[in-house]
């Protein structure tokens, strides 16, 4: 069963910063990230094949997690980011 620590928006560039609040300690453990994909594509003229994309990932280590959301009507792909 998941948590919900937060929700948001990407800004012009695709992203999320400072998604969680600065009270908000992460800690080592597994998480899920939900993009809703039919309303990152409403306006478009190609209705997304991907209604979302959830990505889940570990936080094993201390260094900063950027994970990229790769995306086109009809597949994603992501990766952990420097």
């Amino acid at each position: 069963q998941w948590l919900l620590l937060t929700d948001g928006l990407t800004d012009a560039d695709g992203r999320i910063a400072n998604w969680l609040t600065p009270l908000t300690e992460v800690e080592f453990a597994t998480y899920k990230l939900t993009f809703d994909l039919d309303a990152y594509f409403t306006n478009s003229d190609k209705p997304a094949f991907y209604p979302l994309a959830e990505i889940c990932f570990r936080v094993q280590d201390t260094k900063h997690h950027h994970i990229p959301l790769l995306l086109s009507p009809f597949g994603y792909s992501t990766y952990r980011g420097s």
